[in-house]
């Protein structure tokens, strides 16, 4: 079940995971496995990525950086066919990936002697790219009558849905705020009025997919694989730089 109608579908780059991802969900929607039991698979995936580039095994990390992705979509697609949408679930996986995002950097950094001062621009960059691109695909699909479990901003508690203890959802949700409101933050303020645009064409949300997490993950495999860890981070960097063009062709030409 795609989180947007038919006719507002698009090629997201970062979601070339979403197959497996499906196959994984459909496998386990019989079981008692749920979402987060999913979300925790993803983690230890990348855990094993770490392991692997710390002991100079770049072609077996570029597969569990690419597994987790796999996986990544396998937590929310197995709580829509049991039809257990979840606030915890929903932080949880965002704050793993974040967790996960910053270790990985960090390792990059290591083996590859970079300065940590480059690191944190990266891991900065890294992080406003995302939010940009889940910040315009939210208010998409609000605005289109999609997945409505996330929301554009995320500054006010939620209620907790049913099988869910509210308790655990104002937990998670101070968390999220914790680790993500400074960026989500600084991306509504450079767009702040992009919730009253017209819906954002297909071509726009294909090429903001470049900032997915999934395409993120991707990026940094494929240089592990060809041995130039050193180039990841100068990359991410990079393509920080676009986020402006981004918010341009949105405030210019899509409002």
């Amino acid at each position: 079940m795609s989180k947007l109608p038919p006719q507002y579908q698009f090629i997201d780059l970062s979601d070339y995971g979403r197959a497996g991802g499906k196959w994984i969900a459909q496998a386990l929607q019989e079981t008692r496995f749920t979402p987060i039991h999913v979300t925790l698979t993803f983690v230890l995936s990348g855990v094993i990525a770490v392991y692997c580039m710390l002991n100079g095994f770049y072609s077996q990390a570029a597969f569990f950086l690419i597994l987790k992705s796999i996986i990544d979509a396998a937590d929310g697609e197995l709580a829509r066919l049991k039809n257990t949408p979840s606030y915890v679930g929903r932080y949880l996986d965002s704050v793993c990936d974040l967790l996960l995002n910053l270790v990985f950097l960090c390792t990059i950094t290591y083996i590859t002697n970079t300065s940590y001062l480059w690191t944190v621009l990266a891991f900065v960059g890294l992080q406003l790219q995302g939010t940009l691109y889940n910040y315009y695909y939210v208010i998409l699909r609000n605005r289109v009558q999609g997945d409505r479990t996330s929301r554009v901003r995320e500054n006010v508690r939620p209620v907790a849905l049913p099988g869910e203890s509210q308790r655990s959802v104002t937990f998670f949700h101070t968390l999220y705020r914790s680790l993500y409101g400074a960026f989500d933050w600084i991306i509504f303020k450079l767009d702040r009025h992009a919730a009253q645009s017209k819906p954002f064409p297909s071509w726009f949300m294909t090429l903001l997919s470049v900032y997915g997490l999934g395409f993120q993950l991707l990026i940094m495999a494929l240089l592990l694989v060809i041995d130039l860890p050193h180039f990841i981070i100068p990359v991410l960097l990079a393509m920080t730089g676009f986020i402006a063009v981004f918010i341009g062709i949105r405030r210019i030409f899509l409002k």
